[in-house]
């Protein structure tokens, strides 16, 4: 990540402490490049090999506390206020900085609920617990997970110009794919081309490879992540396409869906149409909802209540995740109010943040009808990042 960037994350991550009444935000990491913490490409933009305290402060300070042979790394990257350099163990530096800050809350890099906030692991919890046994400390820390989520959630101008870029590099791959899909075609064909051409332009895929992107083809396919298999194009199948790429260190997420004319039509079967349209209706009616202060479970309900009551099944996941560093990023969701998913439902949308909706349903006969969109969340509602799949899009043999 850019050195620009960092330093717009640690500012924002200033205003974020004020927001929510933290004192102190402490990043305990050690032998970072085998035990990666998510946090730090956000706020360091490198590995530490001993054990290291990144420090930032609701007042604005900042302080590094390294290894001595790291100390200069840290301090060339200007990043942070005061580096402090130790050798035989951090415990004393440590222990000194907080005693001269005082803080009433201190939170740390754990969390229950989500894996981007919980790059402590339990034996290094336990060493921080040894080392501030008896000052008090111990009993002030908290988990920093509402900290982290803003910052990742919360996209800076430079992030989203970043992010622009993806989805619209996203989108010209998948309209040349559409070139390339035809009746005999097999899902692994489609894939390994939409691979080929991401590499041609040198972008990495936004998640794993087995499965992005994922196709699907004809009735009867295989869940939402599988990957692709030998199933081929027919005429009369519905094809859908979900497909990211990471470029510039952010991701893309977006889905597609086409119909292949049958011999003598112009157009889908009314059934596919309808198909389609309730789905492009239903992200249309989110987005008419989707603003700061609304709960993630609530856009759910939207979508969700009006696919099925235009007569098709409930889809089996949620409506849609934030994008960010990571493909499915953030905390809140916009998602159902299903145990899997924990707290994350009830979590407030802010503003700056980016979404996909991603409803589905079945087309009996045909496939599954899909679209997924990218929105990024603005002071009073949201705007689409993606050019909106608004009509079913034809293969032609």
């Amino acid at each position: 990540m850019a050195s620009q960037l960092l330093k717009e994350k640690i500012d924002q991550a200033i205003k974020i402490l004020n927001e929510k009444d933290v004192d102190m935000w402490l990043t305990f990491v050690r032998e970072s490049s085998i035990m990666a913490d998510p946090v730090l490409e956000m706020i360091a933009g490198m590995n530490f090999t001993w054990q290291s305290a990144l420090i930032i402060n609701k007042d604005g300070d900042t302080t590094a506390i390294v290894g001595s042979l790291e100390e200069e790394n840290i301090k060339q990257t200007d990043l942070y206020k005061n580096v402090i350099g130790y050798v035989q163990s951090i415990r004393d530096p440590l222990k000194d900085l907080l005693k001269e800050k005082n803080p009433a809350k201190i939170a740390v890099n754990f969390s229950r609920s989500s894996p981007l906030a919980d790059g402590l692991t339990l034996g290094l919890y336990l060493q921080l617990l040894d080392y501030l046994k008896d000052t008090g400390f111990e009993d002030k820390l908290i988990s920093s997970e509402e900290i982290i989520f803003s910052l990742r959630g919360r996209k800076s101008p430079f992030e989203l110009s970043i992010m622009r870029e993806a989805v619209k590099e996203t989108l010209k791959i998948l309209d040349e794919a559409a070139n390339f899909i035809k009746p005999g075609k097999t899902e692994i064909e489609i894939a390994e081309y939409i691979r080929a051409l991401a590499k041609v332009e040198g972008y990495d895929l936004a998640w794993d490879e087995d499965h992005c992107p994922a196709v699907f083809t004809g009735p009867d396919t295989r869940g939402a992540h599988s990957g692709p298999t030998t199933r081929t194009v027919e005429k009369g199948h519905l094809v859908n396409v979900d497909f990211g790429i990471k470029y510039n260190g952010y991701c893309s997420d977006l889905q597609r869906t086409w119909y292949v004319l049958k011999d003598g039509e112009e157009n889908a079967p009314t059934e596919v149409q309808i198909g389609f349209y309730v789905i492009r209706d239903a992200i249309q009616k989110v987005v008419d909802n989707l603003k700061p202060n609304v709960q993630g479970c609530e856009m759910d309900d939207i979508a969700r209540k009006y696919i099925v009551k235009s007569g098709y099944e409930d889809f089996p996941h949620g409506l849609g995740h934030q994008v960010g560093r990571s493909v499915h990023d953030g905390g809140a969701g916009l998602l159902p109010r299903w145990e899997r998913y924990g707290d994350s439902p009830y979590l407030k949308v802010e503003e700056s943040q980016v979404y996909t909706i991603e409803p589905r349903l079945k087309v009996d006969g045909y496939g599954i009808a899909t679209i997924e969109e990218e929105v990024f969340i603005t002071k009073e509602g949201c705007e689409f990042l993606s050019k909106p799949q608004k009509e079913l899009m034809y293969i032609k043999d």
